[in-house]
């Protein structure tokens, strides 16, 4: 028996060195690249490679990114390639290996900034119009001469009407108190309001502000802006994600990443769809990104920190910060307001 027992144990030695020594194949190449893996831009020329551990051939090698197929080695020399990449922001890069009749999977993250940095801007102000201090403003929207609001907070959240000239509120829908609104948007008809950690959306009656309908949210787990392009709807989440959702259903599509030349950026509060581009309030920051809706990348930044000199009701800087931006297309006005401030502005920006 003891003799069986060293028999077996010879052969299964055998056999694992036979495939590799039983070892991890992952664990026997390392997966790099030529530049920077957090700082790529499209375009770029980049050297893809393999590296062995040891001196182990390999039959082939897979690379692909966010599974995309980027070539296929049969060897450890480089892939070369020039990204061309329609969405910026983080991606899987993978190389499947076959090598010792084994297979594994080597990843790495990539992260694709735009490739050129945002336009700055100032503004002038053109017009100031009252606004209710007591709204805590997280979705403004600019339809048919009517501006409509979702303000947040809970127990105070609600869905307003409000006259633009004198910031009085024609009609008010109150939400249950535990719900927290936030981003709002005008399509089809309706009214879409979101709320924050609730998981839910709702849909009203643009004419008779009666609620007609609900909807959860998919892989966002909140809600914070919105806008639409008549055709899709955006719906932020405070990541670095913008999703895109369908207008009928509200199920979310897919995303963009909101990237500038340096970094993924987030905290995106109240989003705007102003002439082809996403006009967004980042939370905390008295700005405006100007995002190109098909990449992500962050075209412009509107500086209007100094607004905050106009406002006599803040009380509570950190938290009463500019959130509200509302678009005009058929006069290309620009309106922007804030949580708890008591005027709304009509903007013009200029280009620094």
């Amino acid at each position: 028996m003891r003799i069986y027992n060293l028999l077996a144990v010879f052969i299964l030695s055998l056999t694992l060195l036979a495939c590799g020594n039983g070892k991890d194949l992952s664990k026997s190449f390392k997966l790099t690249l030529n530049k920077a893996e957090n700082s790529l831009k499209n375009g770029d020329q980049v050297s893809i490679s393999l590296k062995s551990k040891g001196e182990i051939p390999i039959d082939s090698v897979i690379y692909k990114l966010d599974g995309a197929v980027l070539g296929t080695k049969t060897d450890l020399s480089p892939l070369e390639i020039a990204f061309d990449v329609t969405k910026l922001g983080a991606k899987n890069l993978s190389a499947q290996v076959y090598a010792e009749g084994k297979q594994a999977t080597l990843n790495s993250k990539l992260t694709f900034l735009a490739s050129e940095t945002p336009t700055l801007y100032t503004y002038e102000i053109v017009n100031t119009y009252p606004h209710d201090k007591s709204s805590y403003t997280q979705g403004l929207e600019f339809h048919d001469n009517i501006l409509y609001e979702s303000v947040g907070e809970y127990g105070e959240s609600g869905l307003l009407k409000t006259e633009l000239e004198t910031g009085k509120i024609l009609e008010r829908k109150d939400l249950e108190k535990k719900y927290f609104a936030e981003g709002l948007t005008v399509i089809n008809n309706q009214l879409v309001q979101l709320t924050w950690r609730e998981n839910v959306g709702f849909v009203y009656d643009l004419n008779s502000f009666e609620k007609t309908d609900t909807f959860n949210y998919g892989k966002s787990k909140e809600g914070w802006g919105l806008c639409n392009d008549g055709q899709v709807i955006y719906k932020s989440d405070g990541t670095e994600k913008i999703w895109l959702l369908d207008p009928e259903t509200f199920a979310e599509q897919e995303y963009i990443q909101v990237v500038d030349s340096k970094k993924l950026r987030s905290k995106y509060n109240e989003l705007e769809w102003v002439d082809g581009k996403i006009y967004a309030n980042s939370y905390q920051f008295d700005s405006i990104s100007i995002i190109n809706p098909t990449s992500g990348a962050i075209e412009g930044v509107v500086d209007l920190r100094p607004l905050k000199k106009e406002i006599s009701s803040i009380t509570d800087a950190d938290n009463e910060v500019l959130n509200g931006i509302a678009y005009n297309a058929a006069t290309k006005q620009l309106y922007v307001t804030g949580k708890h401030w008591d005027k709304l502005f009509e903007i013009r920006l200029i280009k620094k």
